[in-house]
């Protein structure tokens, strides 16, 4: 009998279209397939509370697939090195298929266990299918990685497209002894006391069967208006596919063969979104302080001011903003927030509150269930102004006037914000502005029911764009 063969699951968490698993099935050896759950080598940047609740989720629903298919998922918590020292002496395995991460922390941990299993005479098999281009063969005419969008995406429709998509591989053949896996329940991935998670059980079906589901959905009914409509907070106009795809849980190049052919103005649309993901992964691994140092270094010197009742008030969706705080409450219930809020509620706390941008990172690295390393801190960034085609500093986003604009009923505030429920839309995004009849009317007393605006915007705006003239001048005074 051949020797075992380890497919290692990692952010691809599902059967379909995964090469590793794929490629270890064709061997004909017996298949163990492993999750290990190394919070040791991510460090800092080890999965958040809202992304430990989908995992575990995620996990089950794998789990089940495999099952079907006669293979068990063994679970193995530690340190990933210490996990194939060991699970490797017990089965005897004789390779170990994976498919391929981008943080930092993950190349360099795949390197150390590359060269530790060839040193124990164990072939290893690394594939590529998180990603549609692989992030370093795409460079600008000088060798070099992109730093501005536009010519970046040009570079990936010019480059071969990306391979069709695997089916679900047939007979596999499982180890006969599995090894021993530790119990899901056990590594409390889940809430405990609160049980914090409601809103997210009411808005989620997690696992590959509920993402080709929603992705089906958003094919057949949206993906046509994407270009028009996504944008719009409270309709269904965008997808919600980005924690499906951060976990694997559908392949990035399932989505693109399906949604361009055929091609629409909003299948185009969608199609440069994932290409923006492509680029925040592009920047990640041309650049691997990304997470904690802006790509324009200018801005280490930006003089961003520490406030925590002000970073408190925005967490908690308590800005006086109905649109910002519509934006945190949607994310803590949830786990999610549309992505025209996330532009908005971002730049509110960089700009109007002038709190460092890696202080929102964070906030959103814990609460969201698509939290990405590429992607929070590469459109952070884009946010703050100090990143890699980012949007100039003196763009800084009216809260009110984005919410005339792209919540016009008000549908959105409504519901997340309930004490304005009853509110007139003339008024709902800003309520400060609303007559005390039309207040009392609506039940809303501000400073009681709902809090007055923390900041004004217009006074706001002028200490932004002041700092960030003063940024500017130390700069020039360090280059005299």
């Amino acid at each position: 009998m051949n020797a075992p063969a380890i497919v290692w699951f990692r952010n691809d968490l599902r059967v379909a279209d995964n090469p590793a698993l794929t490629a270890a099935a064709r061997t004909d050896a017996p298949l163990v397939a492993l999750y290990v759950l190394d919070d040791e080598s991510p460090g800092e940047w080890s999965p958040g509370a809202a992304a430990r609740w989908w995992l575990h989720h995620s996990l089950a629903a794998l789990a089940e697939s495999l099952a079907e298919r006669g293979v068990q998922l063994t679970l193995r918590r530690g340190r990933a090195q210490y996990v194939f020292e060991q699970i490797v002496a017990e089965i005897g395995a004789g390779a170990v298929f994976w498919n391929k991460l981008y943080e930092p922390w993950a190349i360099r941990r795949d390197e150390e266990i590359t060269a530790q299993l060839h040193d124990d005479g164990v072939e290893t098999h690394c594939f590529h299918e998180s990603l549609l281009f692989e992030p370093e063969t795409l460079r600008t005419k000088q060798g070099e990685s992109f730093r501005a969008f536009t010519p970046f995406w040009r570079a990936c429709l010019a480059a071969p497209p990306p391979e069709a998509p695997l089916p679900a591989p047939t007979g596999l053949h499982a180890a006969p002894l599995p090894p021993h896996s530790d119990d899901l329940d056990a590594w409390r991935l889940l809430p405990q006391n609160p049980d914090w998670a409601v809103g997210m059980r009411k808005a989620w079906l997690v696992g590959e069967t509920a993402a080709r589901a929603e992705f089906a959905d958003f094919a057949r009914h949206h993906v046509v208006d994407y270009k028009a409509e996504r944008d719009f907070m409270g309709r269904v106009g965008v997808s919600r596919l980005s924690p499906h795809l951060h976990f694997g849980e559908l392949s990035p190049r399932e989505v693109w063969r399906a949604i361009s052919e055929p091609a629409s103005i909003g299948g185009e649309a969608y199609l440069r979104e994932l290409g923006w993901r492509e680029f925040c992964h592009h920047l990640l691994i041309a650049h691997h302080d990304l997470p904690e140092r802006p790509l324009d270094r200018t801005f280490e010197r930006f003089p961003y001011r520490d406030d925590e009742r002000a970073l408190d008030a925005w967490r908690n969706g308590q800005t006086g903003y109905p649109l910002v705080d519509a934006a945190m409450r949607e994310l803590w219930i949830t786990g999610w927030m549309h992505n025209r809020a996330r532009l908005v509620s971002a730049s509110f706390l960089i700009k109007h509150l002038l709190i460092d941008w890696r202080k929102g990172e964070r906030w959103f690295w814990d609460t969201l269930v698509d939290a990405d390393l590429a992607n929070n801190s590469a459109n952070w960034q884009w946010v703050a102004g100090c990143g890699a085609d980012a949007a100039p500093y003196f763009r800084i986003f009216n809260p009110a006037l984005q919410g005339e604009k792209f919540d016009p009923d008000g549908a959105y505030v409504r519901r997340y914000v309930p004490e304005l429920a009853e509110l007139d839309a003339h008024y709902i995004h800003r309520p400060w502005t609303a007559p005390e009849d039309v207040l009392r009317a609506a039940g809303v007393r501000l400073g009681d029911t709902y809090p007055h605006p923390i900041v004004d915007h217009a006074e706001a705006r002028d200490r932004a764009l002041a700092a960030f003239e003063w940024m500017r001048g130390q700069a020039s005074l360090r280059e005299a």
